[in-house]
C-alpha cells in the first residue's frame, strides 16, 4: 500500500479513537442512579475571581452509593462550592453542613430511566456521525492522493480500509451505549 495512504490511515484511526473516547466521557456524565464523583465534572466554581473544576478545589468521595460528599480544602468554598451546584441544575440539592456539602442521589424513576437512555442514544449517535465525519474527511483526502500518483487501486483499496475503521470504531460506539443503557435499566 502506497506510503501516503498508510499514513492518512493511522491519521484517521487515531482520530476515530479520539471520537469514541470523547463519547465514553459524555456517556460517564449520565447518571444511572449511582453516585460516582465524574457526575460533577463539568461544575465550575468561582475561587478567587477564577473559575477552576470543583475537583480541584475540594476532594469529592462516595461513601455509598446513594451520597457524594464534597469537602472543600478551604471552608470559605462551601457557598461558593454550593451555589455551582445549584448554578449546574443537575437536578441534585447540596446540603451543607459547615464542613462538607453532601449531594443524596435520589433513586431513578422508570420515565427517568427512559429519559436518560434517550439521552445516552443521543450521546451515542453524536459519536457516531462524528466517527462518519473522519471518515468523508480521510476518504477526501486518500482521493486527492491521485493527484500524486497514487494508482487507482490502492485509492480504492485504501478506501475500503477506512471503512472497515470506521465500521470498528462505530461498533465500539455501540457497545458502550449499550452498556450504558444497560447500567441505567438495571434497578
Amino acid at each position: 500500500m502506497d506510503e501516503l495512504i498508510s499514513l492518512q490511515l493511522e491519521d484517521t484511526a487515531e482520530q476515530m479513537k479520539k471520537a469514541v473516547a470523547h463519547t465514553e466521557s459524555e456517556l460517564t456524565k449520565i447518571r444511572a442512579g449511582k453516585a460516582m464523583p465524574s457526575m460533577l465534572d463539568g461544575i465550575q466554581v468561582d475561587y478567587y475571581g477564577t473559575f477552576t473544576a470543583l475537583s480541584q478545589v475540594s476532594n469529592i468521595n462516595t461513601p455509598d452509593a446513594r451520597t457524594l460528599v464534597i469537602q472543600p480544602w478551604e471552608k470559605t468554598m462551601l457557598s461558593p462550592i454550593e451555589k455551582a451546584i445549584l448554578d449546574a441544575n443537575i437536578g441534585l440539592t447540596p446540603q451543607n453542613d459547615g464542613s462538607v456539602i453532601r449531594l443524596n442521589i435520589p433513586p431513578l424513576t422508570e420515565e427517568r430511566r427512559r429519559d436518560l437512555v434517550k439521552k445516552v442514544k443521543e450521546e451515542a449517535e453524536k459519536g457516531r456521525v462524528a466517527v462518519r465525519n473522519i471518515r468523508k474527511d480521510a476518504n477526501d483526502v486518500i482521493k486527492k492522493l491521485k493527484n500524486d500518483g497514487v494508482s487507482e487501486d490502492e485509492i480504492k483499496t485504501g478506501e475500503a480500509e477506512v471503512q472497515k475503521l470506521t465500521d470498528k470504531y462505530i461498533a465500539d460506539v455501540d457497545r458502550l451505549a449499550d452498556a450504558k443503557e444497560k447500567d441505567i435499566m438495571t434497578v
